[in-house]
C-alpha cells in the first residue's frame, strides 16, 4: 500500500496519522524545584545540564517552577504551592525538603538528593523506597567518622574539634550526623565543640566562640546554608587559623583546606535520570534509591602552607586531587 493511500485510510477511519508522536513531541513537562537555598548553585546547574543532555529544554519541552525558600522552614508552604500547580514531579536537594514534599502530596512523584532518607522515614528502604519518593542518598551520615579520623591524621595531637552546622529546618539527618561525629570523636579522645548557625550575621560570633572553646580544627556539615555562605566560612576559618574539613570540594575550591565526600555535581546529574525515567512512566516506588560508589578527597596545599600544616604523605597519596 502506498503511503498516501495509508494516510487516506487512517483519515477515513477517523485517525489522525502521527497524532501520538505529535502529542509527545509537543508535551511540556513541569518540574517543581523545592530548595531551602537562596538561589541556584553549581549542584542545581549540574541537574539542569543533565536534563538538557537528556533532551529536556526549558522553554521548549520543559518548565521548572523554582521555589527558593531562603530558610528551610518555608519549605512547608512552598511544597504546598507546587502541589497546587500540579507539577509532574517535585525535585528537592535535602532530606527536610523531601519530608515536606511528601507531607504535601502522596501522588506527585518526588525525586530527592538526601543524606538519611531512611532514618528520616521519607522512604521505607533504599532498595524498596515505596510510596512516591525516590532519588539519591549521599550517605553523609556514614562518612562522619571518616572525616574525624582524617582530622586526627592531620592533627594527631588535637583534642578539641568544632562542628559547624545549621539547625534551620534540621531533620533527623542533621542529628544523626552530629551523633556520629560525637561517637567517633569520643572513641579518639576528642571533645566536640558544637556551633549551630542559621543566619549569616551569626557566623563571626560562632567562630569567636570556637576560639574561646579552644577548638583546634573544624568539621563543617554541608547544608544549603553552609553552601550558600561557603566563602565567608572559609575566610573565617583562615582568620582563626582553624584547619577545616568539608563535605564538598566546592569549599576547597574557594580556599578551604580539605574535603572528603561524594562528587555532588555527579549526584545531582544522576537525579536528572530519575526524573527522565519517571517522565517515561516509571513509578518512584519501583526505583531503588542510589548511593554514591566513589568518594573523593581534595586537598588545598596553599591553604595547608598558610596554616603551617604538613599534610602526611599517607593522606596525599590517597587524595584524588591536590590543589597547589
Amino acid at each position: 500500500m502506498k503511503r498516501r493511500d495509508a494516510i487516506w485510510l487512517l483519515l477515513t477511519l477517523g485517525v489522525t496519522p502521527f497524532s501520538s508522536f505529535a502529542q509527545q513531541k509537543g508535551k511540556v513537562w513541569h518540574i517543581g524545584y523545592l530548595s531551602p537555598g537562596s538561589g541556584s548553585n553549581e549542584f542545581d546547574e549540574a541537574f539542569r545540564d543533565q536534563l538538557r543532555g537528556l533532551g529536556y529544554i526549558e522553554g521548549r519541552n520543559l518548565s521548572i517552577e523554582y521555589r527558593w525558600a531562603g530558610k528551610a522552614d518555608r519549605q512547608t508552604e512552598l511544597a504546598a504551592e507546587l502541589v497546587q500547580l500540579k507539577v509532574d514531579v517535585i525535585v528537592t536537594p535535602t532530606t527536610f525538603g523531601a519530608t515536606m514534599a511528601k507531607r504535601a502530596t502522596s501522588t506527585i512523584p518526588i525525586v530527592m538528593v538526601a543524606s538519611d532518607p531512611v532514618g528520616a522515614s521519607v522512604i521505607t528502604s533504599l532498595a524498596r523506597p515505596g510510596g512516591n519518593v525516590t532519588g539519591m542518598s549521599i550517605q553523609s551520615t556514614d562518612l562522619s567518622a571518616k572525616r574525624v579520623q582524617l582530622l586526627r591524621e592531620i592533627l594527631p595531637g588535637a583534642t578539641r574539634v568544632a562542628a559547624l552546622f545549621s539547625r534551620s529546618g534540621a531533620g533527623s539527618s542533621t542529628l544523626v550526623v552530629l551523633d556520629q561525629i560525637r561517637t567517633a570523636a569520643q572513641q579518639m579522645g576528642i571533645t566536640v565543640v558544637e556551633q549551630s548557625v542559621s543566619e549569616a550575621e551569626a557566623l563571626a560570633g560562632a567562630f569567636a566562640a570556637m576560639q574561646r572553646e579552644r577548638a583546634q580544627a573544624l568539621i563543617v556539615q554541608l547544608s544549603p546554608f553552609t553552601n550558600d555562605h561557603r566563602k565567608r566560612i572559609v575566610e573565617l576559618a583562615a582568620k582563626h587559623r582553624l584547619p577545616a574539613l568539608f563535605e564538598s570540594r566546592a569549599f576547597v575550591d574557594v580556599g578551604g583546606l580539605m574535603s572528603y565526600g561524594p562528587n555532588l555535581p555527579e549526584i545531582f546529574r544522576r537525579a536528572a535520570f530519575y526524573v527522565d525515567r519517571i517522565f517515561k512512566g516509571a513509578k518512584p516506588a519501583d526505583l531503588p534509591v542510589e548511593q554514591p560508589t566513589k568518594f573523593e578527597m581534595v586537598i588545598n596545599m596553599k591553604t595547608a602552607k598558610t596554616l603551617g600544616l604538613t599534610i602526611p604523605q599517607s593522606i596525599l597519596i590517597r587524595a584524588d586531587e591536590v590543589i597547589k
